[in-house]
């Protein structure tokens, strides 16, 4: 099968990924709400894994880094106030550490995380990775690239949960996970396979 050339290559967008120490990185909804009940991904604890791996190289090169959570409110999955709504201890904050609160998928709707960018004097290269990756994770990619950010996303340190599709057949996570990816490569932003790809 003959694949497309992406919308990035056709308007002549950069194809390079960013240099970790140069980059800010967002991490996004590292919850415990996706480990465990409802909401739990089959693949949390492996894209987990690489986020702890991603956090550890970023804070050795220096790199901001910005933590971003999910609230749905009391009593819910996403209730930050509860155990199951706190971020995950493998990539939990450290002093000096900027939280971001939202309640919406795009991490940027309704947030501070625009004007804590600019205090961090951003670059245009950001490094995103988190739950889902259809949601919360494309969702930010693309505002982000609205906004003139460069967003890239660290493919192994997502994930997201298998979905009905629209005929009701079942669409595996990882069939979804690498639509989302596939979907942010052609325009919003670039991915990178590994955290071990980035340089830096």
């Amino acid at each position: 099968m003959t694949v497309s050339t992406t919308l990035r290559d056709v308007i002549g967008l950069d194809g390079a990924l960013p240099a970790l120490p140069a980059a800010t990185l967002i991490l996004i909804d590292y919850q415990n709400t996706y480990r465990t009940g409802v909401m739990a991904l089959p693949g949390a604890d492996r894209a987990l894994e690489a986020a702890s791996r991603l956090l550890d190289r970023a804070r050795a090169a220096g790199t901001p880094v910005v933590h971003v959570v999910n609230d749905g409110g009391e009593g819910s999955p996403y209730d930050i106030r509860a155990e199951i709504g706190r971020i995950a201890g493998p990539v939990a904050p450290r002093d000096g550490e900027a939280v971001v609160v939202k309640r919406f998928p795009d991490s940027f709707h309704g947030t501070e995380l625009l004007d804590v960018l600019r205090r961090l004097d951003a670059g245009p290269d950001l490094v995103l990775a988190g739950f889902m990756t259809h949601m919360c994770v494309q969702s930010t990619a693309q505002a982000a690239f609205n906004l003139g950010y460069r967003p890239t996303v660290v493919a192994e340190a997502c994930a997201t949960r298998p979905l009905a599709g629209p005929d009701g057949a079942p669409i595996a996570a990882g069939a979804l996970h690498a639509a989302a990816l596939t979907t942010i490569g052609d325009l919003f932003g670039l991915v990178a396979g590994r955290v071990a790809d980035l340089p830096g």
